[in-house]
């Protein structure tokens, strides 16, 4: 949630705070909801509530739902409100039946649980591609040539690598791909590699003597070239089981940087790169709005008018107009690098570009 205690507020603020904390209940907000396997904490949360990273507010006021992790498919979800008008979900409780009947043996029901936003239910969207410094790449082995002899191969091939690589270790093959600037700073992030396949080391090198590691590659996503970058599998792929999502910092303000799918516009469940990471105190989980600033207006003369369509006289002596940021999404991080993080879009009203701000939700 979003509360950041500071000694020095004045009693003026604490309205303020609350407002900030105070949760919304969606227009079509259902009285009821069957869990289904599948739901998500965020997904039931998100039918009741406005801001559904404020999900714990809305589960932890009632002894009915001690643990919000701890619901299962089936279970029936009630809407009600305490006796300060606070809206709250309960579990319905199961009417007992005394009818006798054969039973079989059946699964213990921690094993079904709902979780917040488990893995598998992103998991296809999110790409495998990484982000490292010029100094990064740097230290990292390459392939040099492949047993074909060809500049670049596709599949059934072994690949030499330019170190003493251990026997039977699998790793991710990247192709250097775009140098990534800050827009804000003119500082570079990093530049963008792509996964472009595996592979599993057969025979170990000797490079104090020239001789280089010989790797089998097992899987292709595209073209494997001379100069490709090798890195263990999992070293900086792995990803929590489940996303604990919360508010980003109310402080935190950038932008998005790029899309992986290059394209101009994007929507829900895309993965995008914004420019702020652990520098910034940005966290996996953290759930950020997606904003964008109305097209700037001119006071002039003949009335107002749009800065893109007036002449450079109206720019330089009329008025401009603050115009106001409209939210049009979410995203949520799920890998942080020290500059840069990269995060899966939940939801958009429109599609989302580059250069769109991101702040703490509201």
């Amino acid at each position: 949630m979003l509360k950041k205690i500071i000694l020095s507020l004045s009693l003026m603020s604490l309205p303020l705070i609350a407002l900030a904390d105070q949760i919304k209940l969606n227009d079509d907000a259902p009285k009821t909801h069957v869990v289904v396997k599948g739901d998500t904490l965020w997904d039931i949360s998100a039918l009741f509530l406005e801001q559904p990273w404020l999900w714990p507010k809305l589960w932890r006021l009632n002894p009915e739902v001690n643990n919000p992790h701890l619901i299962y498919p089936g279970d029936v979800l009630r809407l009600v409100f305490d006796e300060k008008g606070e809206p709250m979900l309960v579990v319905e409780p199961v009417k007992p039946s005394y009818k006798w009947s054969p039973k079989i043996r059946q699964e213990q029901k921690k094993d079904s649980s709902i979780t917040l936003l488990p893995l598998e239910v992103i998991a296809p969207f999110v790409r495998y591609d990484h982000l490292f410094t010029e100094d990064e790449l740097a230290a990292l082995p390459y392939i040099i040539g492949s047993d074909e002899g060809y500049r670049m191969t596709i599949n059934d091939f072994k690949v030499y690598v330019n170190a003493d690589l251990d026997i039977a270790q699998s790793y991710a093959i990247y192709d250097k791909g775009e140098e990534i600037f800050d827009p804000e700073t003119d500082d570079s992030l990093g530049f963008y590699v792509n996964l472009v396949g595996t592979g599993q080391v057969i025979k170990r090198g000797d490079i104090e003597n020239d001789v280089p590691s010989t790797m089998k590659v097992g899987s292709v996503k595209r073209e494997i070239h001379a100069g490709n970058y090798v890195v263990p599998v999992n070293e900086g792929q792995l990803l929590p089981a489940v996303f604990s999502m919360k508010a980003a910092k109310a402080s935190l303000r950038g932008a998005i940087v790029k899309a992986t799918s290059d394209g101009r516009e994007f929507a829900k469940l895309e993965v995008v790169m914004i420019n702020r990471g652990l520098e910034h105190e940005v966290t996996v989980g953290d759930v950020m709005a997606i904003k964008r600033p109305s097209p700037a207006v001119v006071a002039t003369g003949n009335g107002p008018a749009y800065v893109a369509e007036t002449s450079s006289w109206n720019k330089i002596t009329g008025g401009d107009y603050k115009m106001p940021e409209e939210k049009l999404g979410e995203l949520m991080v799920f890998k942080v690098y020290q500059k840069a993080s990269m995060a899966l879009i939940l939801h958009t009203e429109k599609p989302a570009r580059i250069s769109d701000l991101i702040t703490a939700p509201e």
